[in-house]
């Protein structure tokens, strides 16, 4: 792959440290999970499909200690790939083979939801995605920004939404873009609307961090407001994730927990500060989009149009996600 944001090296976990890119390259070394944990909150490793691997790997340096499982629940809260690794590797009984699995059916996830995903990107298309949703997100390849990979033949382009206040898109999205020759543009956020009123959005498709039992997901903020104006101007709004985002415990969006992160990721970025001391801030990393605003949701199991309850809960059936949710339910 030309982009690897993980490297498992047998007795420890490198990790591109997202926080530096473009500019640098540079990987960090965990050697314990209490790393992997304050990398995972720290945004070394970001994407949902990511902090599970991720985690997983944690688990092993571990060696399964209840410390080490406790520490990686508590690094992010909102993205449920976390908390269905962990539960995995509970269950495992060769640890370092079961972290190796997962980033492995992660990775096999994405090339197949990329290749069902394109299927539904016309030729030429102007697609715009926000956050960022390729092999930095993933085990490789990618989720959302996978399918526009996976549809790079079609001659298509990208509308890169910066993604404030973190800037994934402007930072990530773009440089995985270039690196990978796909014409991209970057635009502020606050810029969507204006190009999707003048013709010039063709599909909007993201990844997800949680997709609730009833179809509502939630994503990096933004995206709600993305699926308002592309209803409003009826483009398509797609969501790709795999079946290890869905989670069947948690009824509707409104039981996802989003996370609260630090005012100095509003006030500022990287030590210049653009804001008065003594302001209040408010900085929820994620929102949801309720199931009626998305067009279909993309997994590797196939193509869900009009996300419903019933839709999703035939596609989870058998699957890990229904089974952990099961267990939840009983406990």
């Amino acid at each position: 792959m030309a982009v690897e944001p993980l490297r498992w090296r047998g007795d420890r976990l490198e990790l591109l440290d997202q926080r530096f890119l473009p500019d640098k390259t540079l990987y960090v070394t965990c050697r314990s999970a209490a790393d992997v944990a304050t990398a995972i909150r720290d945004m070394v490793v970001r994407g949902a499909p990511a902090i599970g691997c991720a985690a997983a790997f944690g688990v092993v340096l571990s060696s399964g200690s209840s410390e080490g499982y406790a520490a990686l629940a508590k690094s992010r809260p909102t993205a449920v790939n976390l908390f269905w690794a962990l539960e995995r590797m509970k269950r495992a009984e060769d640890l370092e083979a079961e972290a190796n699995a997962i980033f492995d059916e992660d990775l096999a996830a994405n090339r197949s939801m990329g290749k069902l995903g394109a299927e539904l990107i016309p030729d030429r298309a102007r697609v715009m995605t926000h956050c960022n949703t390729g092999a930095l997100a993933t085990a490789g390849h990618g989720t959302a920004l996978g399918v526009i990979r996976s549809a790079k033949n079609k001659g298509v382009s990208v509308i890169a939404c910066e993604t404030r206040p973190y800037l994934q898109g402007a930072r990530l999205t773009a440089w995985e873009c270039v690196q990978e020759g796909i014409p991209c543009t970057l635009i502020t956020d606050s810029m969507a609307g204006h190009l999707m009123s003048r013709g010039e959005v063709d599909v909007v498709i993201v990844g997800a961090d949680r997709i609730a039992a009833n179809g509502d997901v939630a994503n990096k903020i933004g995206t709600y407001s993305l699926a308002v104006l592309a209803r409003r101007h009826g483009i398509p709004f797609y969501v790709a994730a795999p079946l290890s985002t869905f989670d069947a415990a948690t009824a509707d969006g409104s039981q996802i927990a989003i996370e609260e992160r630090p005012a100095d990721e509003v006030t500022g970025y990287r030590g210049t500060r653009w804001a008065p001391q003594g302001v209040s801030v408010r900085n929820p990393a994620f929102d949801v989009t309720p199931a009626e605003l998305v067009t279909a949701l993309i997994c590797e199991k196939g193509v869900l149009l009009q996300p419903s309850r019933e839709g999703i809960a035939s596609l989870l059936k058998g699957t890990p996600a229904a089974d952990a949710a099961a267990r939840r339910d009983l406990q």
